[in-house]
């Protein structure tokens, strides 16, 4: 561009100066966060004379380049979303590029007291990244004209560049990713679910309005994803991985499997069976079943106890009696 502009007199000087224009408004935008300096670099209007033109304009009218409001897709953002906006906190009015951003700084402030969370619908105003202005929330900049995030949300005051199938679910009053048609809102359960959970799985009230009971991260609003569990309680997906690489398989919250473990039980079955325990331990102990809540009375043994009801080997043991002198009957 900068060559024909240089060695072709052909053209108008509108034409030209609209080719100026692009070529400058693309190096700031990969420069970074120069001041909208394109706007007034150059000003000469058609006649020759040094007054104020709208080489925007001029720029849209000439150019087979990518749209105006596209500049700067993608460059722009934090390690948490890729947008062309920052946000003014209304609690703290302080500039931060999104929420979390936000939350984190604060949360390392050594006063206790100032450390806070920010309400996004109550964000108000927002800073475009390209030319630097502040204004209202919206998705289209009133200064420069770019979109400031490809998906947008009033509600939420949310930008977002990088496409994800987001959409917002007025039950939950957030914005959720992964496309309106693969989840459903359950009532009970207060949140959004995949559609395979749909009548599969069992509701416990409010369940995502909790805190991990792993990494105590609050879950309802968190962009990591989180797993159902058979019992109904909610937890970090990673969470739940990282707790059974350590040979944890219980509910944190209720203590039950939190997967099949059919096959864990015929193993433990099987050493039982080829472990005789000597004669001084054969005694009988109460047991409780955290998976199906039943008590049962059977003979302990260091390796496990086995639920007489459900099979289950995930049980504890609530009282001992020693059999000494057991009557026969006959």
């Amino acid at each position: 561009m900068v060559v024909k502009i240089h060695t072709k007199e052909t053209g108008n000087k509108k034409s030209r100066c609209a080719d100026i224009y692009i070529l400058f408004f693309h190096l700031e935008v990969f420069i970074g966060q120069l001041p909208f300096l394109t706007r007034r670099l150059l000003s000469v209007n058609l006649q020759g004379t040094h007054t104020p033109v709208s080489f925007l304009s001029m720029a849209e009218e000439n150019s087979t380049d990518p749209k105006r409001e596209d500049i700067g897709k993608l460059l722009y953002g934090c390690e948490h979303y890729r947008r062309r906006c920052k946000i003014r906190a209304p609690c703290c009015d302080r500039v931060f590029t999104c929420r979390h951003c936000h939350n984190e700084a604060t949360s390392l402030l050594s006063n206790v007291k100032e450390r806070h969370e920010i309400a996004r619908h109550e964000v108000k105003q927002v800073i475009c990244a390209i030319c630097e202005t502040e204004q209202p929330v919206a998705k289209v900049c009133s200064s420069c004209g770019v979109n400031m995030g490809e998906y947008f949300c009033e509600v939420c005051k949310f930008y977002d560049d990088e496409m994800k199938k987001q959409f917002h679910c007025d039950e939950c009053g957030i914005c959720r990713v992964g496309g309106i048609e693969n989840y459903f809102h359950c009532t009970k359960c207060g949140s959004c679910y995949s559609v395979e959970l749909r009548d599969n799985h069992l509701c416990v009230e409010n369940s995502m309005k909790n805190k991990c009971p792993i990494c105590y991260e609050y879950l309802f609003d968190s962009v990591k994803n989180v797993r159902v569990m058979k019992c109904g309680h909610t937890m970090h997906m990673e969470c739940c991985e990282e707790m059974m690489r350590q040979n944890q398989y219980r509910c944190p919250i209720c203590s039950k499997s939190v997967t099949d473990m059919s096959r864990m039980w015929r193993i433990l079955e099987d050493e039982i069976e080829a472990t005789a325990m000597p004669e001084e331990y054969r005694y009988q102990v109460s047991i409780l079943c955290n998976d199906c809540n039943c008590n049962s009375r059977v003979f302990f043994h260091i390796i496990g106890h086995k639920c007489s009801h459900c099979n289950s080997f995930n049980t504890r043991v609530i009282s001992n009696t020693e059999i000494l002198d057991v009557p026969s009957i006959n």
